[in-house]
């Protein structure tokens, strides 16, 4: 009986890779949806219902992708054994950079997927669960930044932090999609002065950094 499981277990898990990746070089290639659940499975060759298996609809599966972007990037960092021992400044910064990376390797689909979106302070549905996932990590991090000292502990203001980050990472995230610079360097840039910033004005002064940033943001405006 265990000898006929394991085949099919590893059939299915290749089966949800299988559907991740048609659905993505789809959106590259045509730069839309496609028409239909069933015409997408067509195409595939694979039945409508195991498509229903994983994911109740395209948005669903939409949304499954962006989460697993902040998933694995935390994952990654949790495997760190150094990254417990960062300041949560540090933490926040490696989460950004080790994020970028992993958002490089599908940026022709999230340029897509950004397209038209100039704001994203209320995001739209494929980024709901990117940005829950995005604000639990990031208020865990705040959290214990308030018990070292890091963190101002300020009542009522500080338990909206974390969605006040989520401001932030739409910043970055826009930023990044207009980034033409070698390696995007220039998010890079934005990231480490933004996160400066922000951890000023949690924490105690904020002129320096504040200077910093605005004279940064023009130089590339001035590109």
């Amino acid at each position: 009986m265990e000898t006929t499981k394991k085949p099919k277990a590893k059939a299915t898990e290749a089966l949800d890779k299988k559907i991740l990746s048609a659905y993505k070089e789809h959106i590259l290639l045509q730069g839309s949806k496609p028409a239909s659940i069933y015409k997408f499975c067509l195409d595939l060759g694979i039945k409508e219902e195991d498509f229903y298996n994983y994911f109740g609809s395209f948005e669903a599966l939409e949304n499954h992708i962006w989460k697993s972007f902040a998933d694995n990037t935390i994952a990654r960092l949790n495997s760190d054994k150094t990254f417990s021992s960062f300041t949560a400044r540090e933490r926040i910064l490696a989460f950004y950079y080790t994020l970028f990376e992993e958002l490089k390797g599908n940026r022709s689909y999230i340029l897509v997927q950004l397209n038209g979106h100039k704001k994203l302070e209320l995001p739209p549905s494929f980024l709901k669960g990117f940005k829950a996932s995005y604000e639990a990590f990031i208020g865990s991090i705040l959290t214990e930044g308030k018990s070292q000292g890091e963190v101002a502990n300020r009542p009522y203001l500080d338990k909206r932090y974390p969605q006040l980050f989520w401001f932030h990472m739409s910043f970055i995230l826009l930023f990044w999609k207009e980034d033409s610079s070698t390696g995007f360097e220039s998010t890079d840039a934005a990231i480490e002065k933004s996160v400066n910033l922000a951890f000023d004005l949690i924490g105690k002064g904020a002129v320096d950094s504040a200077i910093d940033l605005a004279k940064f943001l023009y130089q590339i405006k001035m590109k």
